[in-house]
């Protein structure tokens, strides 16, 4: 009887996991040796960067983060971490794709170039031996020096041609292995038209939220101010002739004054709230917590505070996606996951609702994704039908001082 290990599931496993390592080991010798020959041949130095592989995380739920997907086993996880990185690294896809062009390059190019070194050289080696019995100058000096004259010809084509085969092999072989500089230019008109969409999006959103605050303060706080401006005045008639009206009238104003100042102190907390200013963003999200109709988990680890415009981009864009899951997600629980590593601001909010959360669905989850825009942050969703539903907002920036604070809440 085989050991379990040898059988079903396993086998097929231990048979997976055996032949990608083979394969990539064989992909990297293989584009490393191109790189040797053509800097020790040709003086063409590739410069070989790859992208820095996520480190594993365990969030407070005891899955494992691998800067790609949540998996409750770590040996999972760091297979799938390997397999996302060589998928989304692109000097590993350039190695892979390389593998399978190269044979296919050295039968395109270097097949032509031996066969008519091949058969120049065996025409002018036997041509005599064959002219000997056949042909209309059998046997004839002529005859000879033709063939063998032709035969060196086919070999002379031959001779030409392999400097324009290396050549082309050594063009493909660059273009395929130096995927940075390949990519440069596509990535700098790429980055313009980002900026450039970003810009825009910025312009637009200013101009909207000074439209808001405008309509706002003209239709509330102003509008208050006025009915006391008008009512004071009524009760400077009224102090001689109905002081009890005048009383009643001024009893009025000052309940009116006060929720005015309620409606500014509103207006000014969705501008800026004053607790994100004075506390940071994890007391500020741990305050969104206890006043969503959600209960909310909020577990903060930042070494400091990041700049006050990303702190306010991550601030409101939790305040949207809290807002979403209490309206769309049917969840009984939300989990909000705020860390700082390698200069990259990350938060993760994650739902147990019924999933399939989608941006073209609503103006919302676009919304947050132009505000991370202006910071070159990125916004993911993995929302599948039935949930969970989790969002991630990526926002690279800098921190003010290397202070550690971590810190669990439940709301």
């Amino acid at each position: 009887m085989q050991p379990y290990y040898l059988e079903g599931p396993f086998a097929l496993a231990a048979a997976v996991t055996a032949g990608s390592l083979m394969a990539g080991v064989l992909v990297r010798r293989t584009a490393n040796r191109t790189r040797g020959q053509l800097e020790r041949w040709f003086g063409i130095r590739l410069p070989v960067v790859y992208q820095p592989m996520p480190a594993l995380e365990l969030d407070q739920r005891g899955h494992w983060w691998t800067g790609y997907s949540y998996h409750r086993s770590r040996t999972v996880a760091k297979y799938v971490r390997l397999l996302h990185w060589a998928f989304r690294d692109r000097t590993t896809r350039a190695e892979m794709l390389w593998l399978i062009v190269n044979p296919l390059m050295a039968v395109a190019l270097a097949g032509p170039v031996a066969f008519l070194l091949l058969m120049g050289t065996a025409y002018a080696a036997t041509g005599p031996t064959v002219s000997d019995g056949v042909g209309p100058f059998s046997g004839q000096m002529v005859s000879i020096l033709a063939e063998i004259v032709l035969g060196l010809g086919i070999a002379g084509a031959g001779v030409l041609v392999a400097p324009y085969a290396v050549r082309g092999y050594v063009e493909v072989a660059r273009r395929v292995l130096d995927q940075d500089g390949r990519a440069t230019h596509a990535q700098l008109t790429r980055r313009v038209a980002q900026l450039t969409e970003t810009r825009a999006d910025a312009v637009g959103s200013q101009a909207a939220e000074l439209r808001r605050i405008e309509r706002d303060l003209h239709d509330g706080a102003q509008a208050r101010l006025v009915a006391i401006g008008m009512t004071l005045g009524t009760i400077e008639h009224l102090m001689d002739t109905d002081p009890a009206a005048a009383r009643d009238l001024l009893s009025e104003a000052r309940q009116s004054s006060a929720r005015a100042l309620q409606e500014l102190r509103d207006l000014v907390r969705g501008i800026h709230p004053p607790v994100l200013a004075e506390r940071g963003l994890g007391d500020a999200v741990r305050a969104l917590a206890l006043d969503s109709a959600l209960p909310t988990e909020v577990c903060v680890s930042l070494p400091d505070r990041p700049p006050a415009p990303v702190e306010a981009a991550a601030y409101f864009s939790i305040c949207e996606l809290l807002a979403n899951a209490a309206k769309h997600s049917g969840a009984d629980q939300v989990w909000v996951d705020i860390l700082y590593r390698a200069g990259l601001l990350r938060i993760t909010v994650t739902d147990d609702g019924v999933g399939v959360a989608d941006p073209s669905r609503g103006t919302g989850l676009r919304g947050i994704e132009r505000r991370l825009g202006t910071f070159d942050g990125v916004l993911t969703i993995d929302s599948t039908s039935g949930g969970p539903t989790t969002i991630t907002l990526e926002l690279p920036c800098e921190l003010s001082s290397p202070r550690t604070s971590t810190s669990f809440a439940k709301a």
